[in-house]
């Protein structure tokens, strides 16, 4: 009995032993084939994430897999946003911020509809560019989750006085410029908040030696793409159309002196030295056709059909132009409450006042003219056009508009500050990421 027993606790041992064994080559294999390649604060990043964001920007900026310089650079830029990515993210945790599956599919929803697609042919569009849409998901989820901490820790924490406001509306309404619109690309080589002049001296240097390489024929977008510190750096540096009023006076002051085409000496700031490239410029008034409408809505509900609502709807506009006022047939059918004791008036309205299908029939129509009933998400319309006017709104948007410009320049600003910041308290270590396998 005792050798029995002593045979089957070695047996039990060996079993354990062997469990364990086969464990630890599972990890070892695990790591083998999915290596770290950062470390962030608690945090890592594998060489397999790594692969699946270069690839989706491989195709994104149909850039060739089998270009070793361009895939390492390309690494490189990738790398580091999915850290400040990483970084931002960690802190959204800590804050409790999140982003439920509703509001989700809803930003999906309208990111297939601005491409002109439905979800499932954004679908079947990303999967063909070799994109899984469950990681698209999850990448618009972290970007709006994102977007909530920045709002929460910088756009909240920026402040605009009276006094900045009333000066930059005093300033730019009197300045011929503000009518001019900038398209730029941009490069930043940064600088940490507190350079040495050695670090300050090397930046410049490698900026001067950027600009000598573009005036010597090197394509812009893939420098940027490679080389550039800036937010945008992934877009090719691309900035949009700007006015001078959302540009740094640094930046305003160099783009001047520029031709289409050109590009900047660097420009040093609090950030670094940037890279400015002049694409296009164009005017900016804002010359505007508005219109002046009026219409009879007839809601549909348990009691009243799409046909009943459109039925009425002709038999009004056949009374009307029997020689009965729309005005008071507005008054007494229409079941708009805003505009119905106006007799049906809507007022002056600039373009994109009403809703898409509203605005499609009212755009259609002759001054007087009368349309047919058509049917919008409010219910069925009878509209007529009553007069169109052409109106200068350059100064009115200027004073619009002017808090919102500051609002955004300062924000930009501390924007860049804040995630060098977040950056450099972190605790990130690199741990050498393999080059992307170009099969």
């Amino acid at each position: 009995m005792k050798s029995f027993t002593l045979v089957k606790i070695n047996f039990t041992a060996f079993a354990v032993l062997l469990c364990l064994t086969l464990a630890a080559q599972n990890v070892m294999a695990r790591q083998a084939l999915d290596k770290i390649v950062a470390v962030i604060n608690d945090d890592v990043i594998t060489q397999t994430e790594l692969n699946d964001r270069v690839s989706d920007f491989i195709v994104q900026l149909k850039l060739d897999r089998n270009d070793s310089s361009q895939i390492n650079a390309l690494t490189s830029q990738v790398l580091e946003r999915m850290i400040s990515t990483r970084i931002q993210l960690q802190m959204a945790v800590q804050m409790g911020i999140t982003i439920d599956d509703i509001s989700l599919n809803r930003m999906i929803e309208q990111i297939a509809q601005s491409n002109g697609m439905s979800i499932d042919q954004l679908r079947s569009t990303l999967e063909a560019d070799g994109i899984k849409f469950s990681r698209f998901r999850e990448q618009t989820r972290e970007e709006l989750i994102i977007k909530q901490l920045q709002q929460r820790l910088v756009a909240s924490k920026v402040s605009i006085s009276e006094q900045e406001t009333q000066r930059f509306i005093e300033t730019n309404l009197n300045k011929n410029d503000e009518h001019e619109k900038y398209l730029i690309q941009h490069l930043l080589i940064a600088t940490p908040e507190s350079a040495s002049p050695d670090a300050i001296s090397k930046a410049k240097e490698k900026a001067q030696q950027l600009l000598a390489e573009i005036k010597n024929g090197a394509d812009f977008n893939t420098l940027a793409i490679h080389q550039s510190d800036g937010r945008n750096a992934l877009k090719g540096g691309d900035l949009g159309w700007r006015t001078t009023s959302e540009l740094p006076e640094s930046f305003v002051a160099a783009i001047k002196q520029l031709e289409k085409g050109e590009t900047s000496e660097p420009v040093h700031s609090a950030s670094g030295f940037h890279l400015l490239k002049l694409l296009d410029r164009s005017s900016n008034t804002d010359m505007i056709t508005q219109t002046l409408a009026r219409h009879i809505l007839i809601r549909t509900s348990n009691e009243t059909s799409d046909d009943e609502a459109r039925a009425l709807l002709t038999q009004l506009k056949n009374r009307i132009q029997q020689g009965e006022d729309f005005a008071t047939l507005a008054n007494e059918y229409s079941e708009d409450p805003g505009s119905k004791i106006k007799g049906g008036d809507l007022g002056w309205a600039d373009p994109g006042t009403f809703v898409t299908e509203f605005e499609d029939v009212m755009d259609n129509l002759k001054e007087q003219e009368i349309s047919n009933p058509f049917r919008s998400q409010f219910g069925w319309h009878l509209l007529q056009v009553m007069d169109r006017r052409d109106q200068d709104k350059t100064q009115e948007n200027l004073k619009a508009q002017a808090s919102k410009v500051i609002h955004k320049r300062k924000y930009d600003e501390e924007l860049d500050l804040w995630l060098r910041r977040i950056r450099d308290e972190a605790y990130v270590e690199y741990i050498n990421p393999a080059p992307l396998s170009s099969e």
